[in-house]
């Protein structure tokens, strides 16, 4: 049976619920997967507290300018495939199938990673909240099951519905981060505000590396704009807006916050105190300068944030697997579809189920929730995440220059080129780095094994992919082809010519 004739069975959808998502609704989506309560109050004070470098602001700033880079390939790439499967579909159109396949392995484990991650936070989140109100809390892993219940519900839903959510739960976050960030800034440690931390020598310091990976951590999810194409109204539009305003508002209120914080501590005290307070730093700060109530109202939105995060990934994660799913590069039963909500049902319920174990087996086996699941797992999925960006830039280039397709250069080859070299020097710095950033000794096995997933999940992925070539034709000719695999015909790998037909229409 020829690629542009197979019949697929009636039970797998080939397109999710279109047009119910725009621009505002993916921002949420990606803003929330960025989780901007939990980055100022973890990533960012756990920054100044292992590393000591006060140049953590303009590390954002650095981070974001390179993002940006790697938006304009992505988003130019993204106007001509709207594929739910993102950075899977991408590399699998511009360095082969096996290549994507291997892609979509990495890919899965890291959003699962970072997905599943959040559930051992979410736990000691609530617990101040928890303890003013009823004077006392549960176990973590009670207030995990209660949140892995509302966003496996959730999932089950239409992605509008979930935007909605997510819309009330994100805006008021981030109103109130500005809150505290003013109140910082009106209230400087030693009655001067210091500029210090926007100072490139006090980034360009030992320490820097980690620095910038966990900067770069901060920004993870930015990318899954591209993930909702398929339910975008407008997705040539919606997904180059969503991108890069989504980049520019993490980029401004990270480093806005993280600056904010060394002004009302002193740039030469911020290590110390962020080592002292840990998470807590923030809300400190907060109720020196605004009273317990912002207080309360701030630890309650830090818990709001990790649940936001948790709903934006499970999205994400589960519309990877339907994209494999429904070009049986996963079973096909991924690939389904609710015919009344147009979610993925079968890849939502698959990511619910690994999300209960999880937090079973953790309870079960006393294991601290914080630093072995939500500090690992979030530290390993995002160095994935990482690691899928640098090769989607490779990806685009050679996608523009196998097409041929009209494009201006600074699109097609300059600015993804750039990203991509930006993006190998923090790998190689992330990677040099990775016992600081585990908080492991350096002989521990665990700096290498967590990073060392990947390239093994992507050579097994490409083996595979080789394996579809050989056995199942059918379903290696429409790898990374989405929505449109059931009717285009295939397109040709890299350096091959176009098949006879190819573009013909069934």
């Amino acid at each position: 049976m020829s690629p542009t004739t197979l019949e697929r069975p009636s039970n797998v959808s080939d397109a999710l619920a279109r047009g119910r998502l725009g621009v505002p609704s993916v921002i949420f989506f990606v803003l929330s997967a960025a989780a901007p309560f939990t980055v100022v109050a973890g990533v960012v004070t756990t920054g100044y507290a292992v590393t000591g470098v006060t140049g953590i602001p303009l590390a954002f700033l650095a981070v974001a300018a390179v993002l940006v880079l790697f938006s304009v390939g992505y988003v130019a790439m993204a106007r001509r495939v709207a594929n739910a499967g993102a950075f899977y579909a991408y590399i699998s159109r511009g360095l082969g199938r096996p290549a994507g396949v291997g892609a979509a392995w990495v890919a899965l484990i890291a959003y699962n990673a970072l997905q599943v991650g959040l559930y051992g936070t979410i736990g000691i989140a609530a617990e101040p909240v928890l303890d003013r109100l009823f004077g006392g809390h549960p176990q973590w892993w009670v207030v995990a099951l209660v949140a892995w219940a509302l966003v496996a519900v959730l999932g089950l839903l239409r992605v509008d519905i979930n935007g909605l959510v997510l819309a009330v739960l994100l805006v008021t976050e981030i109103a109130v981060i500005v809150v505290y960030d003013l109140a910082q800034l009106t209230h400087p440690a030693g009655g001067e505000v210091s500029v210090a931390a926007l100072s490139p020598e006090n980034l360009f310091v030992p320490g820097a590396g980690a620095v910038l990976v966990l900067a770069i951590t901060g920004f993870v999810g930015f990318e899954s704009s591209v993930v909702f194409s398929e339910e975008s109204k407008d997705p040539r539009r919606t997904v180059p807006m969503a991108t890069y305003l989504s980049v520019a508002i993490i980029a401004a209120l990270y480093a806005l916050s993280s600056w904010t914080m060394t002004v009302a501590t002193g740039p030469d005290r911020i290590a110390e105190r962020a080592g002292e307070d840990s998470v807590l730093l923030i809300f400190n700060l907060a109720g020196e300068h605004l009273g317990d109530t912002a207080v309360l109202i701030g630890q309650a939105l830090f818990v709001t944030s990790v649940l936001a995060a948790m709903i934006s990934f499970h999205n994400t994660t589960a519309r990877y697997a339907f994209a494999l799913g429904r070009e049986r590069v996963l079973p096909a039963a991924f690939g389904q579809t609710s015919p009344r909500t147009g979610s993925p049902r079968v890849a939502s319920l698959a990511q619910s189920v690994l999300g209960l174990l999880v937090i079973v087996l953790y309870a079960v086996n006393g294991w601290d929730p914080v630093l072995k699941l939500f500090y690992w797992a979030g530290t390993g999925g995002g160095f994935g995440v990482l690691l899928l960006i640098a090769a989607t830039s490779v990806a685009v280039i050679s996608f523009f220059a196998r097409q041929g397709v009209r494009e201006t250069l600074w699109r097609r080859a300059i600015a993804p080129g750039l990203a991509a070299v930006a993006l190998a020097v923090i790998i190689v710095v992330a990677l040099d780095n990775f016992a600081n950033l585990l908080g492991v000794a350096p002989d521990s096995p665990l700096r290498w094994a967590i990073p060392a997933v990947y390239p093994v999940a992507a050579l097994l992925g490409v083996l595979w992919g080789v394996v579809l070539r050989r056995s199942r034709p059918d379903v290696y000719a429409r790898i990374g082809l989405g929505a449109e695999s059931a009717a285009v015909a295939v397109l040709p790998e890299p350096g091959q010519p176009t098949p006879a037909g190819a573009g013909v229409r069934r």
